[in-house]
């Protein structure tokens, strides 16, 4: 039954030409089914309160439509089960990729008003890198978002769907108690979508489970709320990963804003390694921290003064008070600069002026180079 392609009706066929007087399909069927169940037990796991929190994406969709141009817009649904209460969250975002995986998981846990032990997710693309039943190799996104909740990621095992039954089983009563009930509506945004998926949620956990005297609800506050670890005081802010090459002006391109962040500038021609969120930028080389900018959405520079080389910060520090305090020695000087000012010259143009008179008060005797302003400011 493993091997591709092969099924029961399969089997029967290839039995009942070797045994034509053998049982017939849904008897053959009957003891085919048998014999898989007694070579194949399952174990009851005993959950504990606020130990895990399974995670899985629906397989149908649920859709809305687009008021300006009409199209029927899918959506994906989030499912996720505390398995010792059985207490269901779901919602519905645009796709399966990481930021929408990741918004749902962050909605989720505000939801329950806490944070439990293990996060348990199906291998989604948006959580597992390389699956493997040892040691899957995690999205370091989500590796970020565990951290800042201060819990793990504990992927369920690949080919094994009994190791995430329970999400399972809630994403069938999902499409029982919510998605039948919405088919026959309308809805006209994605926020429509959530409102009719709370509503229909809350009332199955809120619904007496078979063979118990309560619901969901009930046992979640009761036995699961107390011990789940708080939530931490900071939103989080996903984390992207670029590599870049550091340019000759010694500063990287974060290329999603085409905007220029500066590092120090020993750093030139070397690859780092920025990390950024919607507010920060952080720039790496070899694991060490050497640069932190917040972030801004548009193109330009962002540059540092502590980054750039003496040469680089002397000309970027240059303006009226610094020419003015490089004078001090010659008043005459600094009237002069001051008739010059307030003349509105071009300011490059006014600095390499300010730069020549500073360089001849430095080559020749002050008495000299005074009197000789003197001069200058009687022919001005």
């Amino acid at each position: 039954m493993e091997k591709t392609g092969v099924t029961k009706g399969l089997l029967w066929e290839e039995y009942i030409e070797a045994n034509p007087e053998g049982y017939k399909r849904s008897q053959f069927c009957f003891h085919l089914q048998r014999y898989l169940r007694k070579n194949s037990p399952s174990m009851h796991l005993e959950h504990l309160p606020g130990d895990k929190l399974y995670i899985d994406f629906a397989g149908d969709t649920l859709s809305y439509i687009d008021q300006e141009t009409g199209e029927i817009i899918k959506c994906q649904v989030f499912v996720a089960c505390l398995p010792y209460s059985d207490y269901c969250f779901a919602m519905a975002v645009s796709s399966q990729s990481t930021d929408d995986f990741l918004l749902a998981l962050k909605c989720c846990l505000e939801h329950l008003g806490g944070v439990p032990l293990a996060l348990v997710p199906d291998n989604l693309k948006a959580a597992v890198i390389q699956a493997s039943r040892y040691e899957p190799t995690i999205n370091v996104v989500l590796e970020d978002f565990a951290n800042h909740y201060g819990t793990t990621v504990v992927p369920a095992r690949p080919r094994k769907p009994k190791d995430k039954a329970l999400v399972e089983n809630q994403v069938k009563l999902i499409y029982q108690r919510a998605y039948a009930r919405m088919r026959n509506q309308q809805y006209f945004s994605i926020e429509e979508v959530n409102n009719a998926l709370i509503h229909y949620t809350t009332l199955h956990n809120q619904t007496r489970m078979p063979k118990h005297n309560y619901c969901r609800t009930e046992q979640f506050w009761a036995k699961e709320k107390p011990v789940l670890s708080p939530l931490p005081d900071l939103p989080y802010e996903i984390k992207y990963y670029r590599k870049y090459a550091v340019a000759q002006n010694g500063h990287i391109l974060l290329g999603i804003d085409y905007r220029h962040y500066s590092v120090p500038y020993e750093y030139i021609g070397q690859k780092v390694q920025a990390v950024f969120t919607d507010s920060l930028v952080e720039i790496f080389s070899k694991e060490k921290l050497i640069a932190t900018h917040r972030r801004t959405k548009k193109s330009g520079y962002t540059t540092s003064k502590e980054h750039l080389c003496s040469q680089h910060q002397y000309y970027n520090s240059r303006g009226e008070e610094y020419y003015l305090k490089r004078a001090e020695k010659c008043p005459e000087l600094q009237r002069m600069m001051n008739i010059l000012l307030s003349k509105k010259y071009y300011p490059e143009q006014l600095y390499r002026r300010f730069d020549g008179l500073l360089n001849l008060m430095r080559s020749h005797p002050l008495e000299h180079f005074t009197a000789a302003v003197k001069v200058a400011i009687e022919a001005e």
